[in-house]
């Protein structure tokens, strides 16, 4: 790889991803502008690379997760989550504003659903373009629904959706919609049965963007009119949980169908009441709750 040409790519790059994968090439443009392979002529680009190589590398070492728009890197203070594109730090505010409503207007009590704030701020890189970092808690023990690869017990899932409902409605009084209630954005604690809903970059009245790759599970409004509430919520969480579920019973696809018309304003909107109908339909297919003991 040229010098001129290294020095660029890494000049533009918000990510090591964008370079990419590994200690090759880590080694590659490590190479390339080593800052004791160059000429005195190129000296001061060749520092000023290389100290971006290793800053890239660095994080990229200490990442703990891709997501959709951002990577989540480890912090003394929590989570650093970066968005790769600069475009997309209005994605990054949005979460913000959202968690912040959350932590200020919803009953404490629900806290542990989603993740708590910990800074917002812009952050300018090498290449000169700013990017909106969000300082994230880390959810220790949580693991992300898409780690769930198989259908399981509808009794399994009955704990997940109550959860989900119950977080949710939090959010609704708050005054807060996700936007994006899909398997990569629900979180859980097998053995606590603990839920929490991350990924608040989609949230409010307007959509901004989608998820591409899980078109097919958002409702009519968001596609077609760009618009997001707390039946579009409803709608995504109804789709995620049956979707878990081997072989669903009878009332609980009643259940379900009722809460994924094509109008929003057929389906329910309230969540809390919602849980009530939902536990309904549980307590006679199953009695009274007990403790299930679930691994992923």
């Amino acid at each position: 790889m040229m010098f001129a040409e290294a020095v660029a790519r890494i000049e533009r790059a918000g990510s090591f991803a964008e370079l990419g994968e590994g200690e090759a090439a880590y080694r590659a443009y490590a190479k390339a502008v080593h800052p004791d392979a160059v000429t005195g002529a190129q000296s001061a680009a060749a520092n000023r690379a290389f100290a971006q190589l290793s800053k890239l590398y660095e994080q990229w070492s200490r990442q703990v997760a891709v997501g959709d728009i951002a990577d989540l890197i480890t912090d003394p203070r929590g989570l650093l989550k970066i968005p790769r594109s600069p475009a997309d730090s209005d994605l990054m505010a949005a979460e913000a504003t959202a968690l912040t409503a959350l932590r200020d207007h919803g009953d404490p009590k629900y806290r542990p659903y989603a993740p708590k704030l910990i800074e917002s701020y812009l952050h300018e890189g090498a290449e000169r373009k700013r990017r909106r970092v969000n300082v994230l808690q880390r959810l220790i023990g949580f693991v992300p629904l898409s780690d769930l690869r198989r259908q399981i017990d509808p009794r399994d899932v009955a704990w997940m959706w109550r959860r989900l409902l119950v977080g949710l409605g939090w959010a609704h009084r708050a005054g807060v919609i996700h936007g994006a209630v899909l398997a990569e954005h629900v979180l859980i604690h097998p053995e606590k049965h603990g839920l929490a809903l991350v990924d608040w970059c989609y949230s409010g009245p307007h959509v901004k963007a989608i998820v591409a790759r899980q078109r097919d599970a958002y409702p009519p409004e968001v596609l077609r009119e760009k618009t997001a509430g707390p039946a579009t919520d409803i709608y995504m969480a109804t789709g995620l949980m049956t979707r878990l579920i081997k072989d669903p019973p009878k009332q609980l696809r009643r259940f379900a169908d009722g809460c994924s018309y094509d109008k929003p304003r057929m389906r329910p909107q309230d969540a809390w009441r919602l849980l009530g109908e939902l536990d309904e339909v549980l307590h006679s297919l199953y009695g009274p709750r007990t403790f299930r003991p679930f691994t992923i």
